[in-house]
């Protein structure tokens, strides 16, 4: 399992247009051969800074979504509206727990 995290940031201006390009798109990226999870996550410290956080059950099921007809839509809209790089990270799953 994959948790991929991008985080971008914003001016406040283009955040409702980055969200209406979010949903218009997160069914069909979580429809996506291999996500099992998709999230939008603001900073609670600079909300101009919002993360996708997603789940795929490997490496390859994520590069196939790079390489899709869906991210080649979303990807080109969204970064134009960036105030800086974003950034990515992929992580593995080591543990799950379910004590709160």
């Amino acid at each position: 399992m994959i948790v991929r995290i991008v985080t971008m940031s914003f001016n406040e201006e283009d955040i409702p247009p980055f969200l209406n390009i979010f949903n218009e798109y997160k069914s069909q990226i979580r429809a996506s051969e291999g996500c099992t999870y998709l999230s939008l996550i603001q900073s609670t410290n600079s909300p101009n800074e919002i993360s996708t956080l997603s789940h795929w059950k490997d490496e390859t099921y994520l590069n196939n979504y790079r390489n899709s007809p869906v991210f080649k839509q979303v990807w080109p809209q969204t970064k134009l509206l960036f105030s800086s790089p974003p950034t990515a990270h992929s992580h593995h799953i080591l543990t799950i727990s379910d004590e709160f």
